[in-house]
Parts: C-alpha cells; sequence; structure tokens
C-alpha cells in the first residue's frame, strides 16, 4: 500500500509542474482576447458610444461613463494580468468586465455565451490561485 501511496503522490508532484504553465496559459488568454476587444473600441470610438448608447443596456452608469471604463479595463486589465502584476486584482477586474458585458447584451447568441462563461471561469482560476510561479506577483511576492 505504502508504493502505491507513493507511486500516486509522484504523479501528482508531476502534475504540479503543469500548474505555472497552465496558468500564463489562462492569463495569456483571456488577457489577448479583452486586449483586442478594447483595442477595437479605441479604433473606432464613435462606433463604441453608439453601441453603449443603443445595444447594451449597462445597469446603473451612463452610458458615456460605461464605454471608458469598459475599454480601460480592456486594455490596462490584461497588460497587468499577462505580467503577472497584481494578477489576482486584474483577474477579478476583468471577470467584472466580462460579466457586465454578458448582463448588458441581451441578444447574446448561445455560442458567445459559452466563451465568455470559459473567459469568467479562467478569471476565477487566477483570482482563487493567483497568477502562479511565473508572474510578477511570485517574484515581488504580492499575494
Amino acid at each position: 500500500m505504502t508504493k502505491l501511496i507513493n507511486f500516486y503522490n509522484a504523479i501528482l508532484g508531476k502534475l504540479d509542474l503543469l500548474q505555472p504553465l497552465l496558468l500564463l496559459a489562462a492569463r495569456f488568454y483571456v488577457a489577448w482576447v479583452f486586449f483586442k476587444a478594447g483595442l477595437t473600441k479605441l479604433r473606432d470610438w464613435e462606433s463604441t458610444l453608439l453601441l453603449f448608447e443603443y445595444e447594451y443596456a449597462v445597469p446603473v452608469l451612463n452610458f458615456e461613463v460605461a464605454a471608458y471604463l469598459a475599454t480601460f479595463g480592456e486594455i490596462v486589465l490584461p497588460i497587468l494580468l499577462v505580467i503577472g502584476l497584481l494578477g489576482r486584482k486584474a483577474a477579478i477586474g476583468l471577470f467584472i468586465v466580462n460579466y457586465i458585458a454578458v448582463v448588458s447584451f441581451e441578444d447574446m447568441p448561445a455560442a458567445a455565451l459559452n466563451e465568455h462563461i470559459l473567459w469568467g471561469a479562467l478569471m476565477v482560476l487566477v483570482a482563487v490561485w493567483g497568477a502562479g510561479k511565473l508572474s510578477l506577483d511570485n517574484l515581488m511576492k504580492i499575494k
């Protein structure tokens, strides 16, 4: 029985080596998606404002404020996420941006909703576990 336990622990030890790489991949993937969305908003600001005024129903906020906040979040938070600086806070921030996007767009197709769920789940992982060993947070000993 001891040999079986030792073998099991050895296998799990090898799997632990993958955690920093998988967290890094999750950070890069979600950051790239949101950064591209932010750049799109910046490229055509007039269209962005029109979308926020007529298409997205962001609760509580004025459409212009919502457009500025969403664009800021989609540009700045992915940069922090990629370098792993304040990774948990960046992940929570992108989770909020993602959540607001889902509740604000009433006619979201099912395929798009599935992507938002994936991005949200990946951000929850980073928020819970942190940015991982391959991050500035780890280098600077930031929780």
